[in-house]
């Protein structure tokens, strides 16, 4: 129960970021490659469904399985420093290796994974903590 709630506010949360608020600012940060990005009409919503799916797991798997986290407080806080960490490898490997986003998109892209998976960590450590 716990991947799926998590999976509903990933999917929103990502939405919410990459789909309305920072737009925008995305685009206006992309890189020297061009369409790379797919257009709504041309997305794969179920890889884009699985990826979510799987990054609630991973927070599940790590806070059940390894760190006994239970409450809002301790997901927020473990679901913010690996979304931090996690986004910045990610972000400047592929600022290293591609053309798609400028440093400050590289930069700025993992604040909104420790802002994403930190609200949604709190969520899961709230469900894990129901029994």
């Amino acid at each position: 129960m716990a991947t799926l709630v998590g999976f509903v506010v990933f999917f929103l949360l990502g939405w919410l970021f990459y789909g309305f608020l920072l737009m925008d600012f995305y685009a206006d940060n992309a890189g020297s490659a061009t369409n790379v990005m797919r257009a709504e009409e041309d997305m794969v919503w179920w890889a884009l469904i699985v990826g979510n799916l799987f990054q609630a797991y991973f927070l599940v798997y790590i806070f059940g399985k390894w760190a006994n986290i239970t409450t809002f407080s301790g997901g927020l806080k473990a679901g913010a420093i690996l979304g931090l960490i996690l986004g910045l490898a990610m972000n400047l490997t592929m600022f290293g290796t591609s053309n798609m986003m400028n440093l400050t998109g590289a930069l700025v892209d993992p604040l909104v994974s420790m802002i994403m998976m930190g609200i949604t960590g709190g969520v899961i450590g709230v469900m894990l903590g129901r029994k």
